[in-house]
């Protein structure tokens, strides 16, 4: 395979003309980021926010023509409205605001999904995106259309869980087909990127690429989902306030353990989701305790009962304690998470009645 210059991708770039701006995009300074590994482009548009839905479609044809270069073999494009203003166009004077501001809103709902649930935590570490995925399974098994989709662009986890290794195709109107394993409807960043790549982006390109994805991504391919799962990343970043303030969320499951460091982030958690208005429908506490597995003694190794006082406290309903389990970590790692790989076992009853919980609230 002949080695892609970045002069050549460059230059069918500025083929492309912005359509009111009478020069390309490469000219006005609106393509970011442009990388090039093993056959694979990537790049950000660079755009005013009110033009989004027109530049979307330049954006598109920028795909095209860069995949009609000899060697390239995928393109992932994002749009991004970092740059308060491209070359050639006059500075903006800032329009004067209040003090405080309420964040900007334009809450819709997704296509081809009924309910969407975000299982976030207020730090990395504590189990979310297991607990994500096996309460998504968990609903399934209840008998509810389910999808999982997962939002951490930075850490992808979703992959590995269900023991996925195939790419996302595009049907004829350019949507992403999402991946079905174990029944699951599935779509991750990490389904597009090489494994063990890193994804070096500021908050504008994730937030873009978290709102294209939720948009390009057909997600009723099976028929439409009762329920999306979304896995958030850990904090309270750009990529939660984005769906936020994007999407309509019919509620929230704060994962936490017992520690006071992670309850401390949890209660954060909550306060983001309140202040965002979304309905918080409880607090999980995972690895609550250890049950060991030659004498059955129990042993609570990072505490117990700080998130069902924390619940308490805050007046949200506690949904339930998960034990720390080799099993739970050892499915999970292999691609069948317990809900799938053990139904019956008393941790997959755990996830199970959690998924009641979240079911009755929808």
């Amino acid at each position: 395979m002949s080695e892609i210059k970045r002069e050549q991708l460059l230059n069918i770039l500025k083929s492309i003309a912005h359509p009111t701006k009478g020069a390309d995009i490469v000219s006005l300074g609106m393509v970011e980021g442009l990388v090039i590994k093993a056959g694979e482009v990537g790049f950000a548009l660079s755009i005013n926010p009110v033009e989004a839905e027109m530049m979307e479609q330049i954006r598109k044809t920028c795909d095209a023509k860069l995949l009609e270069l000899a060697g390239v073999t995928k393109v992932t494009s994002v749009l991004t409205a970092e740059r308060q203003q491209t070359a050639g166009t006059a500075p903006q004077k800032p329009k004067p605001h209040p003090h405080t501001q309420t964040p900007v809103k334009n809450i819709r709902k997704i296509d081809g999904v009924k309910h969407v649930v975000a299982v976030a935590s207020g730090k990395g570490g504590v189990g979310k995106s297991t607990t994500a995925v096996n309460l998504a399974l968990a609903l399934q098994s209840l008998g509810l259309k389910t999808g999982i989709f997962d939002v951490d662009i930075y850490g992808p986890s979703i992959p590995m869980m269900l023991g996925v290794t195939e790419k996302p195709t595009q049907d004829k109107d350019k949507n992403i087909i999402p991946i079905i394993k174990h029944g699951l409807v599935s779509m991750s960043l990490g389904y597009l990127m090489k494994q063990d790549t890193a994804t070096i982006w500021r908050g504008p390109m994730v937030m873009s690429a978290v709102k294209q994805m939720i948009a390009d991504t057909k997600w009723d391919v099976d028929g439409e989902l009762d329920v999306l799962v979304l896995d958030l990343p850990p904090g309270t970043g750009d990529v939660q306030l984005t769906l936020a303030q994007n999407v309509a969320m019919d509620g929230a499951v704060v994962v936490s353990t017992p520690q006071d460091i992670a309850l401390t982030d949890a209660r954060k958690g909550l306060d983001m989701f309140q202040k965002t208005d979304v309905t918080v429908f409880g607090i999980v506490e995972n690895m609550s305790y250890f049950l060991c597995p030659s004498c059955g003694d129990r042993s609570d190794i990072f505490g117990h009962g700080g998130a069902r006082d924390v619940a308490e406290k805050l007046g949200v309903d506690f949904l339930g304690e998960i034990p720390l389990h080799m099993d739970i970590r050892t499915t999970s790692d292999n691609g069948t998470p317990i809900v799938i790989h053990q139904p019956d076992s008393p941790h997959s009853a755990i996830y199970i009645d959690i998924a009641r919980k979240v079911a009755a609230k929808l």
